[in-house]
């Protein structure tokens, strides 16, 4: 079994409780509720800054010049396309600015924050290509629902289709595979660490889809 499919498999109550949850089947309705997809976008924008940090920390640390490439391609997207969606959907939404960039941190958005500087920390690629791993295959898992019809409000669509189209599933598919051969390669002290930082994401991962309707 390969080092993705071992680590998914070690958290998989909590990963699939994410790919089945209320707001997966709510948001693929277009039921989400305005006050819960504020909260959720508010909080979930408190990650960019941290992830794209983490983007940054995988490309001083990885070991392949065509993975710096890959990492710094994927950096941008998530600084143009994916930032720009959270812009309009704010407006859609009638976020306030403040409530945009400084909202009062829930502890699953804290935790994540902290696991992602964490991960950087480590100046270890194995421990942050984990991270990135289960942040974006996770979001594959849920989103990804060929033939599904895709909701009418484009705050509930496009958050859909950034996480289900070809780029992005093509990214998702290189990001395990070289979480799979830098596993392979790691000394068993190396994995645990990676595994460590895999079980922390999942586990933050459910509890921030949770939160959201507390």
């Amino acid at each position: 079994m390969s080092f993705s499919n071992e680590l998914r498999q070690e958290n998989a109550q909590d990963w699939q409780a994410c790919v089945d949850h209320r707001f997966v089947r709510e948001i693929f309705a277009g039921e989400v509720s305005p006050d819960v997809m504020r909260r959720y976008l508010a909080q979930d924008y408190q990650f960019i800054d941290g992830f794209v940090a983490l983007l940054g920390m995988a490309i001083a640390t990885a070991d392949r010049f065509e993975s710096r490439i890959r990492f710094a391609q994927f950096a941008a997207m998530i600084t143009s396309d994916e930032n720009t969606y959270f812009q309009r959907a704010f407006v859609a939404l009638g976020v306030p600015e403040a409530e945009r960039a400084h909202p009062v941190l829930t502890a699953p958005t804290a935790g994540f924050q902290a696991l992602m500087k964490d991960a950087a920390a480590s100046r270890d690629y194995a421990s942050c290509l984990a991270v990135l791993t289960v942040a974006e295959w996770l979001y594959l898992s849920w989103a990804d629902r060929p033939g599904e019809e895709l909701p009418p409000d484009f705050v509930h669509a496009e958050w859909i289709t950034l996480h289900n189209n070809d780029g992005f599933r093509s990214f998702v598919t290189w990001l395990r595979g070289e979480l799979d051969r830098i596993g392979a390669a790691s000394a068993p002290a190396a994995r645990a660490d990676a595994a460590a930082f895999f079980r922390r994401a999942v586990t933050l991962e459910r509890a921030f889809f949770d939160h959201i309707y507390e």
